[in-house]
């Protein structure tokens, strides 16, 4: 009688070829992380406007929905691991750029412009490199093995998410070139590991997303008034209460720290994604889960406000921890409701209009957060846009009872 192969724990790890993909997509989320961390204090230390840092998530949202109706199509019909090099290669790149455009000293207060440039790029590697690595990791391990090796992706993900900003923001007092030339290393390893996973050939077997299919889903949506409720009670709250964008005015002006500040404070709410992620994987929610869902925006509203009124950062480490796992726990809801309620022939294309609208939420969320402060101030802009997600959770309350009845998935 044989035995059974490992399916869970490491057992995934003698896949070679998923290894090398694992500790890829670790290193260029490390990298873009890295950069971005340092991206929003420079800019933000050269200009000392708000409103320079709402730009920064406006030009990572201009390319994402256009190219949401290439991105998956391009994944299904062309070599995943080419798409990823050709991304990486880009990511590289534009970290180059970033060091060229400093030594030149092209970027200046008047003159920011280019570095807009260089996050929309990113913004557009970003769009297809994320559809081809979640297409290609159901390739290189077997299906009995692929909950574990999602788990794990994930898990790295969330790693990088963790380290990411901490590195940049030590790296950056060394000077402007150490941070992004870290990013550019970390891109360039993530090519060599890419470059030796083995081809393997794949069938062209989903349509191409076009905006029949994807008007198809958005129709699905908007008659199936839980799934409505859960997508628009996450995108109001993330459009009203991103704080993120707003962070290094927090590190340098109200808390008086540095760049490393800066870095602690971005690595904080993944943190609190993680810690909310593990209890939920070993104490699933079994009862009164859209109530519970509406709580967690009304927690992350509440988290936010007690954030913008701190003074002192180890105060408000805490509250940005909550906000991470409030949001992870209203994440889990919400796609586990979206994936139940939707019958398997409707699933890619509620799938697709899902990321679009919470993918370039945050992006959007950014925008508004920098031109509300840039109008009222960093403080009061994340007050009203905590308020407003936990009025927001109120309403949803009365808006969709449906959602709010729902005990079980």
């Amino acid at each position: 009688m044989t035995a059974k192969s490992p399916t869970g724990g490491r057992a995934v790890f003698r896949h070679v070829d998923y290894t090398r993909y694992l500790f890829s997509r670790f290193l260029w989320g490390l990298g873009l992380q890295i950069q971005t961390i340092a991206i929003a204090w420079y800019v933000y230390d050269v200009t000392n406007d708000p409103l320079a840092l709402g730009f920064i998530g406006l030009a990572a949202f201009i390319p994402a929905v256009p190219l949401s109706l290439l991105t998956g199509p391009a994944a299904d019909r062309y070599d995943r691991r080419i798409i990823l090099l050709i991304c990486c290669t880009i990511m590289a790149l534009c970290s180059a750029a970033l060091i060229w455009l400093q030594y030149t000293g092209n970027i200046r207060a008047d003159q920011i412009w280019p570095v807009y440039v260089v996050v929309f790029v990113l913004g557009c590697a970003r769009s297809f490199a994320n559809p081809a690595g979640q297409a290609l990791v159901m390739t290189l391990v077997p299906d009995e093995e692929f909950a574990s090796a999602a788990a794990w992706n994930n898990t790295f993900n969330q790693t990088a998410s963790i380290s990411g900003p901490a590195i940049g923001g030590l790296l950056f007092p060394l000077g402007i070139y150490v941070p992004f030339g870290a990013a550019a290393l970390a891109f360039l390893v993530a090519i060599v590991l890419t470059a030796r996973i083995a081809y393997r050939p794949q069938k062209i077997t989903k349509p191409p997303v076009t905006l029949t299919m994807l008007a198809a889903g958005y129709k699905f949506i908007w008659n199936k008034p839980i799934i409505l409720g859960a997508i628009t009670l996450d995108l109001v709250a993330v459009l009203l209460a991103g704080a993120t964008a707003l962070l290094p005015i927090f590190a340098r002006d109200i808390f008086q720290t540095g760049p490393w500040g800066l870095g602690l404070l971005r690595a904080m709410p993944p943190v609190g994604s993680v810690c909310a992620a593990l209890a939920l994987a070993y104490f699933p929610l079994q009862s009164g889960i859209g109530k519970k869902m509406i709580f967690a925006v009304g927690v992350y509203g509440i988290a936010t406000i007690c954030f913008a009124l701190s003074t002192n950062i180890f105060v408000a480490i805490p509250f940005l921890i909550i906000i991470g796992a409030a949001d992870m726990v209203s994440v889990v809801i919400r796609q586990t409701l979206i994936q139940v309620e939707t019958p398997n022939e409707m699933r890619g294309r509620v799938v697709a209009v899902h990321t679009i609208l919470t993918g370039t939420s945050n992006q959007l969320g950014e925008f508004e957060s920098g031109a509300l402060a840039w109008m009222i101030g960093a403080v009061p802009a994340v007050l009203v846009g905590g308020a407003g997600a936990v009025c927001a959770s109120l309403l949803w309350l009365r808006l969709f009872p449906v959602l709010r009845q729902r005990e079980r998935y």
